[in-house]
């Protein structure tokens, strides 16, 4: 059967209009139904991980069959779940206009998830997997909590596979992905004394007041010149404008090449935490790195410029970028293994109400998928 986008279109829309934020498992649960029939109607093997109750089920798959002793040629890897809140999908369901298509997740991940599986369907109705060793791993838990539950698993494939490809979006330029940033998220946790602010205002210490120390100095400790970035995204405290605040509270995200500057960011909170700048204050600080970066090794470059030479032949023109976002292919190229991203079809504005799919890149972006999986399969070991 070849390719329809007729169908693709269908199907998308099937998929993006399942609400699976990583916090309700019954969205997951029924975009991971769908490719599991999908999956098994091509004779694959398919086992369904329950890592815990709070996510949705993670999908192995594979033409071969699942033991411990497989190996794989490839690891094609994506996610299912989304950062958008059950009831996205009614307020604005997938549509299109024009050449783009929109919906929640629409390119991050769900038509990355969907040309993994036309990708494979083409080349095994075209006789292309006879010997090969292919294993896709789709996650529940990649949004929001870094794919805390998975991620181990989703490595010990990774060590099996020769070459691993991510099926996030390429970026808006067309670019693929050989870099990200590695994520460290924290927790800070204040307590003051609280009091009166008219009658006792001398008695109260503001955990409020505090933690404004902390914003400025930790927003500070960005530092451009290595890439690294340090953003207080969440800040909570007080109960009445007319009381001393004694709790407070602060969600931190740190983006880094370097795990130097980890070490440097974490080293300024443990000496705030020891001298605080207002008296009687005490700072929990919990967290730490949630992803590795994701650096390219000399193994990866060499895939690269075989992509080149693929895309050139195809008359696909894409560069490549280094991505602040994160992805589960850090923990793949963290443990050694070759790892390409972006392979799935271009489009923006992930997260946000905006995102779109640019519909002319499904079919190219499937072919050089096609193509990058036929060299690995057929490249020597």
């Amino acid at each position: 059967m070849s390719f329809s986008i007729d169908q693709y279109m269908k199907d998308l829309e099937h998929i993006v209009n399942i609400d699976s934020v990583s916090s309700e498992p019954d969205g997951a649960r029924r975009v991971a139904a769908f490719f599991r029939e999908k999956y098994e109607a091509l004779g694959w093997n398919v086992k369904a991980h329950e890592f815990d109750p709070s996510i949705g089920p993670c999908l192995e798959i594979s033409n071969r069959p699942l033991d411990e002793d497989a190996s794989f040629d490839v690891l094609l890897l994506a996610h299912m779940d989304t950062v958008f809140p059950v009831g996205t999908a009614a307020e604005r369901p997938f549509s299109t206009q024009g050449d783009r298509a929109f919906g929640p997740g629409v390119i991050d991940c769900k038509a990355g998830l969907l040309s993994g599986l036309y990708a494979l369907t083409e080349l095994q109705e075209k006789n292309a997997l006879n010997d090969a060793r292919i294993c896709v791993f789709l996650n529940s838990d990649h949004e929001g909590i870094s794919s805390r539950y998975s991620h181990e698993y989703s490595v010990s494939l990774a060590k099996k596979s020769r070459s691993v490809l991510v099926l996030e979006g390429a970026r808006a330029n067309g670019n693929l992905v050989h870099q990200r940033k590695g994520i460290a998220r924290y927790h800070l946790t204040v307590k003051g004394i609280g009091a009166h602010a008219g009658v006792d205002y001398a008695k109260g210490r503001s955990a409020v007041e505090e933690l404004a120390h902390w914003i400025i100095a930790l927003q500070s400790a960005t530092n451009l010149g290595k890439e690294t970035t340090v953003n207080v995204g969440i800040i909570k405290g007080g109960t009445s404008i007319n009381a001393i605040p004694a709790d407070a509270s602060a969600d931190v995200d740190v983006r880094y090449y370097d795990a130097q500057e980890v070490e440097r960011i974490e080293k300024l909170m443990k000496t705030m935490a020891a001298h605080p700048h207002v008296p009687d204050t005490q700072v929990k600080v919990d967290g730490g790195i949630t992803r590795p970066p994701m650096l390219p090794s000399d193994k990866t470059r060499h895939l690269c410029s075989a992509i080149d030479a693929i895309g050139t032949d195809l008359n696909i023109r894409f560069g490549w970028t280094a991505s602040g976002g994160g992805s589960d292919g850090s923990f793949s190229a963290f443990a050694g293994i070759p790892t390409i991203d972006g392979l799935g079809p271009v489009g923006g504005g992930a997260h946000s109400v905006s995102e779109y799919l640019e519909i002319p890149t499904i079919e190219p972006r499937l072919k050089l998928l096609e193509h990058v999986i036929t060299y690995i399969i057929n490249s020597p070991a």
